[in-house]
């Protein structure tokens, strides 16, 4: 398993989240990625859809199993990886750089609360 990147921050469904200019990117850990096993689908959000912190924004599919994306945070979706429509499988390949969707967060400072590299790691050692 790859080390975890300290320069985004982690929810508790293993989702990764990094500032990006004003607007935040989402995707999958390699730990979400790896507990899947080859993604073959990625549902993607609606861009222009407002959504609450925690609400299902979309989902990914693999020959295991379907897991729900959350929002880590509330904001506008402003954009959805297409490239991901045909090449689901570059999550499992690089799950640190292929984000799904980008969000422009209603409080910014509301990323603050989630988890850093250390406390992502913490909860994965004790889970």
């Amino acid at each position: 398993m790859s080390s975890i990147p300290d320069d985004r921050r982690y929810t508790d469904h293993d989702e990764w989240v990094k500032w990006d200019g004003e607007v935040l990117r989402i995707g999958i850990t390699d730990h979400a990625q790896s507990e899947l096993g080859e993604l073959v689908h990625v549902e993607l959000p609606e861009v222009g859809e407002t959504v609450g912190a925690g609400d299902e924004v979309c989902e990914v599919e693999s020959v295991k199993a379907v897991a729900q994306i959350y929002a880590p945070v509330a904001g506008e979706i402003v954009e959805a990886n297409e490239a991901l429509e045909d090449e689901a499988e570059s999550i499992n390949d690089k799950p640190y750089d292929a984000w799904i969707f980008a969000l422009r967060p209603s409080e910014p400072s509301s990323v603050d609360a989630l988890l850093d590299a250390a406390g992502y790691q913490a909860r994965l050692d004790n889970a």
